[in-house]
């Protein structure tokens, strides 16, 4: 009695084994009518495709050190404008001074001015001052423009490596009917056993995906085939009953979006009994008898392990293992899996898999010093808040993102590191991340970007690790780990606990240790208790070493460095960093120390910010006069280190670095000034 109708999209000749993978060749002669076919190894096609990935590492490395000496040659050319400018003064001085010598010969009368020798040797070394100068600037110029054929080379080098890795990863490619046949053989067999006459359609069969994504996939695509045969669709009795056709139609539509393969899995059954699921949710104990579940709630509760709505134990139905595998297979390629169920009409599965599995897009984020990457796949988006809402988020534990709560969590947390972050930005970056209908905010330092790159096989220590979903490289040669944060969030919550809700005025004691205290400068918000912030520092001057040298000496004592070169640069930073304290030197091009400090006084978000003049001029006019304009403290270079700290201790307090981190300080401190 049963029937099935397999409609397949496309024919395709018998594919080789799981172990092979077929490799077209050119003709070796034009006129040959059939192609030449070289049997390869999948293990050999994999290991080019890595070593293809790492030639594109290796190529982002000097890419990486290629932008670094982009930016020496920038500090060798303000360097060598300033000595121009330096020397320039001199020029003029000492012409001055020849001037006043030839006034006072001629007023002596001991030589006529046509025999008195004009140049001494102060002139001449200016002189050949000039000209080491311009033969260092011609040195500039010429490594300029080798640094520019360097760019262009390396540039054509990408993009010859990325047609090499898109060659080779598309041998890797096999067309989506290759499986058409054991789908449309797993339809019959379910529909023979149920005794209901069911047709499957699988649209778009031509779309090209990895062969190792396929193969991972055949099993769970397996499963949904049989779950909507034996769960979905009617008997053709009730179907004609409910005015539909008494053949079931399955349809699975194949589409490529971007770098994923997105697969749609409709049935026009009956769609999911909730309250079913309900009550085997309060016989499994998943549910409390007097639990009002929603219905996305229920619906997710079929994703559970061991859960199951059969009433016997059958070779189809009814065993507990299913679609908990499913999800697990998506989410172990970096896919995802969601669902859409109306009652009487049918349900609706999308599963969206990743392309291939050897080279990916991720997001790179930091957190302190370290990097961390996030699947691009799992990202919704990437807001930039204010501090008040950052704030509130903190203490309710959650954020509202168009109109829906989301959990809400610090990324140190959950990767349970207790560094703190740079305190006073204008703004804090904080990325939501979806693995099928779960979705977390997760608040970072800084996102670094989207990236490329090499998926690395972690070993089976760190893959028994919750949360972790794969590793890589980097350019400059650095282990990145790829998380799953929502897994991270669930392992957070599970062992201890969602922060319990609260009102702004009312901040949580949260587990969160490391996230931000206080970001809001104007003291209108109250800060989040129990979280510790490092003190920042923002160094201004035109001396690369100068801001090096005490870039170590503070990140050694405990702070958090902003580096600005200039009294512009600085002004351009403090709209998006709130610094507790400036160093400011007085001999800087644009804009000089002096016009700074009147800058950063007449602005009442900064008029009352601790600002320390380094300078090498110690003259009493100059101090007296930084002390006019506001200066708190004036040093003269070179300065003595343990001064410098004592006298920011001394300015910011219990903000200083070694104080600010305890929790019983903090509670309800305001910022320094």
């Amino acid at each position: 009695g049963a029937v099935v109708e397999a409609v397949p999209a496309a024919s395709l000749p018998a594919m080789p084994g799981p172990a092979d993978v077929m490799v077209a060749m050119p003709p070796a002669v034009p006129a040959e009518p059939q192609r030449a076919l070289v049997r390869v190894q999948a293990r050999a096609l994999d290991t080019l495709i890595n070593e293809a990935g790492e030639v594109g590492a290796t190529r982002a490395r000097l890419d990486s050190e290629l932008e670094a000496m982009r930016a020496y040659l920038g500090e060798l050319n303000d360097n060598v404008a300033r000595l121009r400018g330096q020397l320039r003064e001199i020029e003029i001085q000492a012409e001055s001074q020849m001037a006043s010598r030839i006034a006072d010969a001629q007023h002596k009368q001991e030589f006529d001015p046509l025999e008195f020798d004009r140049f001494t040797r102060f002139q001449e070394l200016t002189r050949m001052m000039a000209e080491s100068v311009n033969d260092v600037a011609t040195v500039e110029q010429n490594l300029q423009r080798g640094f520019d054929r360097a760019a262009g080379d390396l540039a054509a080098q990408a993009r010859l490596t990325r047609g090499l890795q898109r060659g080779l990863m598309q041998a890797r490619m096999v067309q989506f009917d290759a499986l058409a046949e054991r789908l449309y053989r797993v339809a019959r067999q379910a529909a023979a056993e149920t005794g209901k006459e069911v047709r499957l359609l699988i649209k778009g069969g031509t779309v090209e995906i990895d062969r190792s994504v396929l193969d991972r996939m055949a099993g769970p695509i397996e499963h949904l085939i049989r779950n909507a045969v034996v769960h979905g669709i009617e008997a053709a009795a009730p179907r004609r009953a409910a005015g539909k056709a008494a053949t079931g139609a399955l349809t699975l539509e194949v589409q490529q979006e971007g770098n994923e393969v997105v697969l749609h899995f409709v049935d026009d059954g009956g769609g999911l009994d909730l309250a079913r699921i309900r009550a085997r949710a309060v016989e499994r104990r998943l549910l409390a008898p007097d639990d009002d579940a929603s219905e996305a709630r229920l619906t997710e509760l079929i994703f559970a392990p061991g859960f199951s709505t059969a009433d016997a134990v059958s070779e189809l139905a009814g065993r507990g293992v299913g679609m908990d595998v499913v999800r697990a297979e998506t989410v172990a390629l970096g896919g995802r899996i969601t669902l859409e169920s109306k009652p009487g009409q049918g349900t609706t599965f999308t599963v969206h898999l990743p392309l291939t599995t050897a080279i990916t897009q991720v997001l790179v984020i930091s957190l302190g010093a370290r990097r961390y990457a996030v699947p691009s796949g799992m990202i919704d988006q990437v807001q930039q808040l204010r501090a008040p809402a950052l704030l509130d988020a903190y203490n309710q534990g959650r954020l509202t993102v168009a109109g829906a709560e989301v959990p809400f969590f610090y990324f140190g947390a959950l990767l349970e590191e207790g560094n703190a972050i740079a305190a006073g930005r204008k703004y804090s970056p904080v990325v939501l991340v979806r693995s099928g209908a779960e979705r977390v905010a997760v608040h970072v330092d800084d996102v670094v970007g989207n990236r490329e790159v090499v998926v690395k096989h972690i070993g089976p220590h760190l893959a028994r690790l919750e949360g972790i979903a794969g590793a890589t490289t980097l350019g400059d040669g650095e282990i990145v780990l790829i998380y799953n944060p929502v897994v991270l969030a669930q392992r957070f919550v599970r062992e201890r606990g969602q922060p319990a809700p609260q009102t702004p005025a009312q901040p949580a004691v949260q587990a969160q240790m490391g996230a931000v205290a206080e970001l809001a400068s104007d003291g209108t918000t109250e800060p989040v208790r129990g979280l510790a912030v490092p003190p920042t520092v923002m160094v201004v001057d035109d001396s690369l070493t100068v801001r090096k040298a005490t870039q170590r000496l503070l990140g050694r004592a405990g702070y958090q460095v902003v580096l600005a070169r200039d009294g512009v640069d600085a002004l351009k930073q403090l709209q998006d960093v709130m610094p507790d304290a400036m160093l400011v030197d007085i001999e800087m091009p644009h804009m000089d120390g002096f016009d700074l400090t009147r800058n950063v006084r007449s602005d009442a978000r900064t008029a009352h910010m601790p600002l320390v003049m380094i300078t090498s001029r110690t003259a009493d006019k100059h101090r007296r006069y930084a002390e006019e304009i506001g200066v708190n403290v004036y040093l003269g270079k070179p300065y003595n280190e343990d001064e410098l700290l004592g006298t920011l201790h001394r300015l910011l307090g219990e903000r200083a670095a070694g104080t600010a981190g305890s929790v019983a300080q903090m509670l309800g401190d305001a910022p320094a000034g």
